[in-house]
């Protein structure tokens, strides 16, 4: 069975001091996997505990605005990334299953324990957001709000 995070640890998590590494920033934008129409890289960022953050970024190839920016849990022993926070483009259209509101547009999906426990993904709830307009401002708000601390010598690529 797969274990339900509360919203309070969830929002532990988000909020915990995550450090990365000086070449994992300055390649976040390098996407070079591909998978089908889009481009994604990931970046993790190891715990002392044996548990991990991931970072995962992912863009259409043809659609500017089509793009995800992902941070993810990964428990030790687990391979299994649980999605705390989802920065999504404007590329479709989001309708929040319990709240039954509906919008389009740039938006945030955050996981809660309410759509784990009727066993929908972690991060299915979102917001419309007017905070970011593109792929770099998604990364800048995902590194400002969930505590990503951007290296020392670090190039400023990104925002």
């Amino acid at each position: 069975m797969k274990r339900i995070f509360t919203d309070l640890e969830i929002n532990d998590l988000i909020k915990e001091t995550k450090n990365i590494e000086v070449n994992d920033y300055n390649n976040l934008l390098n996407l070079t996997r591909q998978k089908k129409q889009h481009l994604e890289k990931e970046v993790v960022i190891k715990k002392n505990d044996g548990s991990s953050f991931i970072i995962i970024i992912r863009k259409n190839k043809l659609n500017i605005i089509d793009f995800s920016v992902i941070l993810g849990y990964v428990p030790h022993k687990s391979n299994s990334v649980f999605r705390l926070r989802r920065y999504n483009g404007k590329s479709h259209g989001h309708t929040n299953k319990i709240e039954k509101d509906s919008f389009y547009g740039f938006h945030i999906h955050t996981a809660t324990e309410r759509y784990q426990q009727l066993g929908m993904k972690e991060d299915f709830f979102a917001e419309p957001t007017s905070k970011y307009s593109d792929i770099n401002g998604a990364v800048s708000n995902l590194f400002n709000d969930c505590i990503i601390n951007i290296p020392t010598g670090g190039q400023s690529l990104l925002f």
